[in-house]
């Protein structure tokens, strides 16, 4: 079966993200009474897998293996499956 998995990989607390700081003064600047602003990433990947359990081990996997540092960044996965 085809699947998309999403993965969306955030700073965990306590790290400095400097691309959300900027736009946060750049919005404060703008005018918008703006507090702060946290930048993410969002993955969406396609693949096979057997199962929907099977989907989500392997995009477990890419996340631990590539796409988030265990260090810093926390990542959640959502799985879809495709037509």
């Amino acid at each position: 079966m085809k699947y998309a998995a999403k993965i969306e990989v955030s700073l965990r607390p306590g790290h400095r993200n400097p691309e959300g700081e900027t736009t946060t003064r750049s919005l404060v600047e703008l005018g918008y009474k703006v507090t702060a602003v946290e930048v993410s990433k969002v993955y969406t990947v396609f693949f096979e897998a057997a199962t929907p359990m099977e989907a989500n081990a392997k995009a477990e996997e890419m996340s631990k293996r590539l796409l988030a540092n265990p260090t810093k960044d926390n990542y959640t996965i959502s799985i879809v499956e495709q037509k």
